[in-house]
Parts: structure tokens; sequence; C-alpha cells
């Protein structure tokens, strides 16, 4: 009777760190609220996409899942409270494509690595951009506004949102990839690009569909090009990329969850299947698309191929362009 109490005290003994392994390898996940931190203020496609996911994930996890905006830094100040949080699953991110590929391929990676400082859990929304000139220039397509462009070097102006965004990149790819001598004119934000695109002050400009569609619908713009590789539901008149003769030109907007890095390959499975879930409801990809985006699942080795991919395809772009941040 000694010899068997002894043995059960031994093996109680040897259950303790056994289980407190398997607790911090995430079987304990979740175990309080989650935090989704938006590295961005209210309102924007960001934060449109963690509301998106939030009430629904919670539901699936039993626990509160609560958005948190921590603007700055050009997204500096959200994520890097992300990568420095403990790695459990309690505090992620929803990353903008433009901060998680375009900004390390401009400005480095002094203040984080995406693909170092984040492991990803899975894309959540895409946003084909649209193509868009003021009615003056007599051009109905792309072929036909690059023909336009090159018969004029020089005299046409394009918008973004200012110097190193991703529409800059954007810019200035389309320029490498057919030949055209179209002027950069950077502003401080999208209503500013907007006014000045529809008094003709500037040609050409690209941006999401929703703001733009009234203007379209109006003849005060001209739709060329949308940027997806289907056509955009709310402009089926208008080509696609492909359908315009140019491929891989990687400008759509897209978000996906990130966990820090060393999270658990348990907790990074288990928030992948309740994700893929949740952006297969109809009453999400509804919203979404009401939104002018679309509800989509990729996972994280997805994810994180194209966030090498379209890194590297900017960098290409900054190296020979010389393209700098404001």
């Amino acid at each position: 009777m000694v010899r068997i109490a002894r043995r059960g005290l031994v093996a109680a003994a040897l259950a303790v760190p056994a289980t407190a392994h398997a607790q911090g390898q995430g079987q304990d996940f979740p175990n309080r609220p989650v935090s989704i931190v938006v590295a961005a203020p209210a309102g924007g496609g960001t934060d449109f996409s963690a509301r998106l996911l939030a009430e629904p994930l919670s539901g699936r996890l039993g626990v509160p899942v609560v958005v948190e905006n921590r603007p700055g830094g050009n997204g500096a100040v959200g994520l890097l409270h992300v990568a420095r949080a403990r790695p459990d699953g309690h505090v992620l991110t929803v990353g903008y494509s433009g901060t998680m590929t375009g900004r390390p391929a401009v400005e480095g990676t002094a203040d984080f690595d995406p693909q170092r400082d984040f492991v990803p859990v899975a894309q959540l929304t895409d946003t084909p951009q649209v193509m868009l000139v003021h009615p003056s220039i007599p051009v109905r397509t792309l072929p036909e506004f690059v023909a336009y462009a090159k018969a004029r070097p020089g005299q046409l102006n394009y918008g973004s949102a200012g110097n190193g965004s991703l529409h800059h990149l954007g810019g200035e790819l389309l320029k490498l990839r057919t030949g055209i001598d179209i002027v950069h004119v950077p502003y401080r934000g999208t209503g500013e690009t907007i006014s000045d695109l529809l008094a003709g002050r500037i040609q050409f400009y690209m941006n999401s569909p929703p703001p733009m569609i009234a203007f379209i619908r109006d003849g005060r713009l001209r739709a060329i090009a949308t940027t997806g590789l289907r056509r955009h539901p709310a402009l089926p008149d208008v080509p696609s990329l492909p359908e315009s003769g140019l491929s891989d030109y990687p400008v759509d907007v897209w978000f996906a969850l990130y966990a820090p890095a060393r999270t658990p390959a348990s907790i990074i499975e288990r928030l992948q299947r309740d994700v893929q879930a949740v952006m297969a409801q109809e009453a999400v990809r509804r919203r979404a698309e009401e939104a002018g985006t679309f509800a989509v699942f990729t996972d994280g080795a997805t994810v994180a191929a194209r966030l090498k991919r379209e890194t590297e395809a900017w960098i290409a772009v900054v190296r020979q362009t010389g393209i700098r941040a404001d």
C-alpha cells in the first residue's frame, strides 16, 4: 500500500509540469478577453475589418473580443504594442497591406519587421482598387490611357495619399510596367486627392470603390480598370487588370489577422479554424460587400507567402525609383 501511495505521489508530481507545459502551449486558450489592436483610428478599412471579425469571433471563442484602436507612427505604435505582447493569443492585430508590405520597403524595419515580429493567422478582407481618370482625358480603358500618356510624357499628374504610400508605390510600378511618364502629386489624405481629381488638377488616381462610385455614376469621374482578378460587382462594366493586359500588380488593399511571433501553433490553428468559420458566414460576407470589400479566408502560410512576395516587389520598386517617405 505504501509503495502504491508513493508511486501515486510521484505520478502526481510529474503531472504538474506536464500540465503546465500543455497550458503554456495554448491548451487553456482562451482564458480571458481577446484584444484585436488596430494601429489606426476608428472608421478606416483596418478598423472595419477588425470589427467585422470581432463579434462573431467572440461567439466562437466564448470570450469577449474587443477592438482596441492604437493609432500613431504610421502604424508603429499599435504594431509595436502587439509585437511586445505575451504570445498567448490574447493580443492580436489586424494589419493593413500598405503597412505590412509597403512601409518596410520604403522605411525599412527599424521599428518592427512584419515578417519577423508577427505570425499570420488568416486573411480577412480584400479590396480591389479602381483606376480613375478625369473625364477631360479621352480614354475609357487602361491600354488607351497608357497610349495617351505615352504621347504626352510628363504632362499628366497622378495623386496619392503621400510619399511612400501604397498608391504612390502603385503609381510608380505602373510607370515601370508600362513605360509611361506621369508626375506624382502627394497629398495629406484621400479627401484632398479626390477633390483635386474632380477639379481636374490631377488626371489619374487609384482608390477603393465605395467613395468613388457616386462620382463614376454621375459622370464626374471615369473608371478605366479595377485591380482585382475579376470584375468588381459594383462596377460590372469596368474591365479587370488581367483583362486590361496587366497582371501581378499588387495594389489591392487587403487585411489579415496576426499574432505576436512565438505564439504556439495550437493557438494559431484554433484561431484559423474559427476565423475561417466566421468569414464563411453569410451575414459577414454581406456586410463586407455592402462596404465595398470582400470577406475572404486564406490560411496563415498563404498570408506569409503573400507578405514576402509583395514586400519584395515593393523593395524592387523603391530601388528602381528612389522613393522616399515623407
